[in-house]
């Protein structure tokens, strides 16, 4: 028998780095990343049902009376959202399914799934913050100035998470990410020991 696949949490302030962290991670085929749904606009060259399910507001609150959410949260002035279904399949595969979401939406994951493993990706400093969202270059001045002030709150929320990690070189962000998902699977309360009794 499969054990059953991990539910990661990945939160952190705009900016911080947490996609980049993630497109590394899903390059094991072991990882899947819950494609968020948002009533946002998509930025770019986002396309939809790949970095979100881009929801109108209508569509968003049809689901949340459907009870179609893991968590969701208002940020910025949209709704963003964790779908439940997708995630739950994932998981009873042997998948870690990663969640990358705000922080209000983390604490409500953990309420629901005790098990769940939460990772705040923090940046260097909030000077290193501020040069990451101005290079960007897809935020009005008065947006920037918001997710700065976000950022804040939400830093001060990190030490509600099981792991802070810095988001400095990538490299070294991603590898901290990959040792706290391998010694969490070693951990004896996530081992079927079923699996050898056979």
């Amino acid at each position: 028998m499969k054990n059953k696949g991990l539910l990661v949490v990945i939160s952190g302030p705009a900016g911080a780095g947490k996609g980049t962290v993630v497109s590394e991670l899903v390059k094991d085929d072991n990882v899947v990343v819950s494609v968020s749904a948002t009533t946002r606009q998509p930025r770019g060259q986002e396309k939809d049902g790949v970095e979100y399910h881009f929801l109108s507001r209508e569509k968003f609150r049809e689901m949340i009376d459907h009870d179609g959410f893991l968590e969701y949260a208002e940020y910025c002035g949209n709704y963003y959202g964790s779908p439940k279904k997708q995630a739950l399949d994932n998981m009873a595969q042997g998948k870690d399914v990663i969640l990358e979401i705000e922080v209000q939406g983390c604490e409500k994951i953990k309420k629901q799934n005790p098990d769940c493993i939460s990772i705040f990706i923090m940046p260097p400093s909030m000077e290193v913050l501020e040069h990451r969202l101005r290079k960007r270059a897809t935020d009005s001045e008065e947006s920037i100035l918001n997710r700065l002030a976000r950022a804040k709150e939400e830093i001060r929320l990190a030490a509600n998470y099981d792991y802070i990690i810095v988001n400095g070189p990538i490299e070294q962000c991603v590898e901290d990410v990959k040792s706290v998902l391998n010694a969490e699977k070693l951990k004896a309360s996530k081992f079927d020991v079923n699996t050898v009794l056979k």
